[in-house]
Formats: structure tokens, sequence, C-alpha cells
């Protein structure tokens, strides 16, 4: 074989490897810039209305958090598809979110069985972590706002924020986008674990530490796991968004609910 032959072998080859590497490092950083950027817009839109003499102190806190946690998730699902587009005209399709169909039975039966995995699977971990990583917290709380709920509607606000709307826009931005994109060019193991890593980092308590806020992270990064290999079966993200919000009620129970019942569970 000729030194031209192998070369015009090899090159192509390369060239796709760093095709696939820039994509793996370029598009969760833009999915983290989005979101994170997001929640900084809002941020600004708020302190902006509040120099102009808005004042939301008469706003229900509730409502103040539900708005500004559904404007975030609308922003950021906005940013990281249009942007692309407007610069690029990349289109990001429904099939890309994996929204190409309504839920399916099969859909609704195969969230409850991803639900039992996730759970076990967690539990292993956090066993063999808290078991054998000294400092590590397996009881560390992830923050998630809405304190000091006072009345029902409050309950049905809080409800409705954590256990409806962040479950469909997460599952659209990080198992539908960004997993969407990296599944047409990365092998499964990479769409998956890239995806979930960028999902715990983004959930993690940073303020608590390392150590500390790790047990948030390392559960979500399970969970996204479980839910990413429910698109992979199902071909959508509607098993994915059921199961999550499974979890998210099932937190909402232990957190608002009956929080005595964790405690007594916890020993």
């Amino acid at each position: 074989m000729s030194a031209n032959s192998l070369n015009s072998k090899v090159a192509p080859a390369i060239k796709k490897r760093r095709r696939l590497t820039w994509l793996i490092v370029a598009l969760p950083a833009w999915v983290a810039v989005s979101f994170v950027g997001a929640q900084l817009l809002v941020s600004l839109v708020i302190i902006g209305l509040r120099s102009l003499g808005v004042q939301f102190s008469a706003l229900n806190p509730s409502i103040f958090e539900t708005l500004a946690a559904a404007s975030v998730y609308v922003l950021s699902l906005a940013i990281v598809i249009l942007v692309p587009w407007w610069v690029r005209r990349s289109v990001t399709t429904k099939a890309d979110l994996g929204l190409a169909r309504l839920p399916s039975w099969m859909d609704m039966g195969l969230a409850p069985a991803g639900f039992v995995v996730y759970l076990l699977t967690s539990a292993i971990v956090m066993y063999l972590l808290t078991t054998y990583v000294p400092g590590f917290n397996g009881a560390e709380p992830q923050e998630i706002g809405f304190d000091n709920l006072s009345n029902r509607f409050e309950y049905l606000l809080a409800f409705f924020t954590l256990v409806v709307v962040a479950p469909i826009a997460e599952e659209a931005i990080f198992r539908g986008y960004l997993y969407g994109k990296l599944r047409k060019r990365a092998p499964l193991w990479v769409g998956m674990v890239v995806t979930s890593i960028l999902f715990a980092l983004l959930h993690m308590n940073w303020n608590d530490g390392v150590l500390q806020g790790l047990n948030v992270a390392v559960d979500v990064f399970v969970l996204s796991l479980v839910m990413c290999s429910l698109r992979e079966v199902t071909g959508s993200i509607w098993a994915g968004i059921l199961l999550h919000m499974m979890k998210n009620g099932l937190a909402f129970y232990f957190l608002f609910i009956n929080p005595q019942l964790l405690n007594t569970i916890g020993g």
C-alpha cells in the first residue's frame, strides 16, 4: 500500500475523530451556557425591574418563584434551539428532541420500571460511596427553593413547578436536545455519560463543598443514565419525563408533605 493511499484513509478518520471530540466538548458547553445564561438573564431582568420601582415583595413568594423558574426553563430552551438556527441555520427537529410522537402505553409502562431501576442503583451507589469514601454525605438534601410554604395554593404552585414544569423542560433540554444531537455522531455510551455528567454538575449543591454536594450529583447522574436508556429504548423522551415526574413527586412528598417520615426512615 502506498503512502498516499494510506494517508487518504487515515486523514478522514483523524478528521472525523476531531469533529467528534469538538462535538463532545462544544455541545455540552453550549447547553450549560444556555442554561446558566438564562438564569442570569432572568436575574438581570428582575434587578432591572426592581430598579424601576417594581415591588416584587407585594407578590406571593411562591408565585414569584414559579414565574421565575418557568421563565428560566422557557428561555433556556429558546436559547439552546433558536441561537444555532439564527447563526448557522442549524435546525432542531421534533425527532432531535425526542418529541416526534405522543406518549404511548410503552412509555407509561417503562417509566415505573425505570424508576425502580433508578432507586435501586442509586441506593447501591450511595451505600458504596458512603461506606468507602471518607467525608461523603449521602444524606445531603438538594436545594430546590420554595421555602416556608403556608397554604394549599402555594403547595400547588410548588408542585406544578417541581413535578410538572421542571421534568418536561429538563428532559427536552438534556435527554432531548443534548442527547439527541450527541447520538447523531457519538457512540451510545458517550452520549449517555456526557449528558449525565452535565446534568449532574448543573444540579450539584456547589455551596456545600465538593464532597458534601456530591451526593445530589451522583443521584442525578444515575437518574440521567436511566432516562437516557429509556429514550434509547423508546425513541422518545416521554418515558423519561414520566420517570422524572415520579422522582420529583416522591421528593416533593418527603420534603413538603411528610418530612417526618423521611426523618424516621433516616434513623
